[in-house]
């Protein structure tokens, strides 16, 4: 434990050097796609440091000066499956960022919707050393938190205290400089699978790449998507990508339960691919202009051309209707989000004073996904795409980049952690644990 958290800091300080040299890179290392996104710091602000727990800030002081993709190679369900392939994609993503930025970058911070996320929820309390509460009692109660037993070959990715009680008064987000004798926080930890996140980092670094930072999916894509009020009240982000699809739940501006579904938008292609007997880039082309969820009466009489080129003539000219089509999409897209379904429900999504769920991501831009989701979810459901970050080329501006411009906000606004605060190392250790979600129903 304690290695991974000085792991963390290392991490933290270099991307605060990284930021005073005033360019970084992200990367979303994605089932279909990896982009890069390199951001130009102004200086003066970049270095002034946030103060307070941090909540979920808008446009900082940065311009994005280089972006670029690449399709995927070597990675499944959100995690690397052959490195020398993934390495070659990030290296071809970031050198074409590069180009476009006109500058060098050898920081960058990584996002990932893998390695099998678990939530727990943890409670610490203290009594504050003076009259008033100070950094030094911070450490203290986040040191009090007893660490649960996350098991054999997992890992701590996120850390976030998102509820601080003194004496009576409870949901605040900073208690510093508040008078009152009991301090009490509640904590939001989030683990990944270890081998997934140390084969990210070793692939990082095979491409001489500094990494400065490591988020989840999940977390980033809710921090890009949701609004304000969202964030404030609770709302869900489902980021439906092509090998995963990422839950997560915020609530007065904090994350508080992250998970995922092993299965996104490659698992439909795979379908129609199988269904029509057609090459995977042909059923890919054929879902992105022709596909959909809901089946109407014209849908019969359209027909798809499926344009083959196996050489057998009478199978390349072949023709399916759109309804054929929907058919095979629908059951998987209906699969998918009763998964999702059954996270939320897991969580407790449905105690939470406002029930918003924003989809987002690649495979959200299916046609008729929306009105299918808020009738298998139950819920208020909106299309979701990156908000706040003013001045993304076009090609940035769609659902599918809701991770990677998160991934800006993060680097610019992060949210205090654990491993921020000078926490007693002897305190990294403990046992009993509450499970996630269970306490927020107390407070809030």
């Amino acid at each position: 434990m304690t290695d991974l958290y000085q792991a963390q800091r290392a991490m933290r300080n270099m991307r605060k050097a990284a930021l005073q040299r005033g360019v970084v890179a992200l990367l979303d290392i994605g089932s279909s796609k990896i982009a890069c996104l390199v951001l130009r710091f102004d200086n003066d602000d970049a270095v002034r440091e946030a103060e307070g727990i941090g909540s979920l800030a808008g446009q900082s002081s940065f311009r994005v000066i280089g972006a670029a993709t690449t399709r995927s190679r070597g990675v499944r369900f959100g995690e690397i499956d052959a490195m020398a392939e993934t390495e070659r994609a990030i290296r071809t993503a970031v050198q074409a960022a590069q180009k476009m930025a006109n500058t060098r970058v050898d920081h960058v911070i990584a996002c990932f919707s893998g390695a099998v996320p678990r939530s727990y929820g943890l409670a610490g309390e203290v009594e504050v050393m003076g009259a008033q509460v100070g950094e030094q009692d911070l450490a203290r109660v986040l040191a009090s938190c007893d660490m649960p037993d996350i098991g054999q070959g997992r890992e701590v990715l996120h850390a976030h205290p998102v509820n601080f009680a003194l004496d009576h008064r409870s949901g605040l987000s900073d208690p510093r400089g508040h008078v009152g004798a009991r301090l009490a926080v509640d904590m939001h930890l989030l683990t990944v699978d270890a081998a997934a996140v140390h084969n990210l980092i070793y692939c990082i670094r095979r491409c001489d790449l500094e990494l400065a930072g490591i988020a989840s999916s999940a977390y980033v894509s809710g921090m890009s998507s949701l609004v304000e009020d969202e964030q404030e009240l609770g709302s869900a982000c489902i980021d439906m990508g092509g090998g995963a699809t990422a839950v997560s739940i915020f609530m007065k501006k904090h994350m508080i339960f992250a998970d995922a579904v092993r299965m996104g938008g490659d698992h439909v292609t795979r379908d129609i691919a199988a269904g029509l007997q057609v090459p995977m880039a042909t059923a890919e082309r054929i879902k992105t202009f022709h596909g959909g969820v809901v089946a109407t009466g014209m849908d019969d009489r359209e027909m798809i051309e499926l344009a083959g080129n196996s050489g057998d003539w009478e199978k390349d000219r072949r023709r399916v209707s759109r309804a054929e089509l929907i058919g095979i999409m629908r059951p998987r897209v209906e699969e998918i989000l009763e998964e999702v379904r059954a996270l939320l429900d897991v969580a407790g999504f449905d105690h939470l004073p406002s029930q918003q769920i924003v989809l987002t991501g690649g495979a959200s831009q299916i046609p008729g996904l929306d009105g299918l989701a808020a009738r298998i979810l139950g819920q208020n459901v909106r299309l979701g795409r990156p908000l706040r970050v003013q001045g993304l080329p076009q090609a940035a501006t769609g659902s599918g980049f809701s991770s990677v411009v998160g991934l800006a906000l993060f680097a610019a606004h992060p949210q205090d952690e654990w491993w921020d605060f000078e926490v007693p190392a002897e305190k990294l250790g403990g046992r009993s644990f509450r499970r996630a979600l269970r306490w927020f129903r107390d407070n809030w």
